[in-house]
């Protein structure tokens, strides 16, 4: 038999543990708040898999928040297990923790095909944390992958891919963007014209600087 205490304990993780999965959204929220507040690291794996299910944009940055609260040797190898799954929440999810633990030895584990991902928010996932993690030296070859993505997606997925090129800074891009701009491909071109302008002007209007760019695409000026 248990003694008291680690009864009492293991109640309290049952109930954490169904909270997680509990079907009032505000429940799941608090029950994240709470296991980060107070890291057990039997939470771990909780964590993690609910990462993958939770429909709760909210909740799952409460469930980043938490995994960010463990010591990174228990959270970073499961985390870098999920950019494998089938599961694209899985590894959206698992990309965007990894560049809120900013572990730089998990850099190599940001794979191209993940940077390419055919799912847009693990792309978009992949090329924030990327930015984060890159080593110094290495950016170069950073944009020229991220370049390939250049006219991929709606206005979102574009302005991420922009905001992730300008993080890089004008030395590392500037040339890249030049390629781009000259690109075969009208698309290609009329995203990389308000990238380059939202690099020179952090302040710009994205959505009217691609407006602009695309007219000036039709109109082969």
């Amino acid at each position: 038999m248990l003694p008291i205490d680690e009864k009492h304990e293991s109640s309290v993780e049952s109930r954490l543990v169904a909270g997680l999965s509990a079907s009032d959204g505000s429940t799941r929220l608090r029950t994240a708040l709470a296991v980060g507040a107070d890291p057990k690291p039997s939470f771990v794996e909780t964590l993690v898999a609910r990462c993958a299910i939770e429909p709760d944009f909210f909740v799952r940055d409460m469930l980043t928040w938490a995994l960010t609260r463990f010591p990174p040797e228990l959270t970073v190898p499961r985390l870098l297990e999920e950019l494998r799954s089938d599961c694209a929440q899985a590894r959206s999810q698992a990309l965007h923790t990894l560049s809120k633990i900013k572990d730089s030895a998990t850099w190599p584990a940001i794979t191209r095909s993940l940077l390419c991902d055919p799912d847009d928010e693990v792309a978009r996932s992949a090329w924030r944390a990327a930015v984060v993690l890159v080593p110094k030296g290495q950016e170069k070859d950073l944009a020229e992958t991220l370049a390939t993505q250049l006219g991929r997606g709606d206005r979102e997925v574009q302005l991420s891919l922009s905001r992730a090129l300008v993080a890089l800074g004008e030395e590392t891009i500037g040339s890249v963007l030049q390629r781009a701009k000259a690109s075969d491909d009208p698309i290609v071109r009329a995203h990389a014209m308000p990238t380059q302008r939202l690099l020179r002007d952090p302040d710009a209007g994205f959505e009217l600087a691609v407006a602009e760019a695309k007219r000036i695409v039709l109109l082969g000026k």
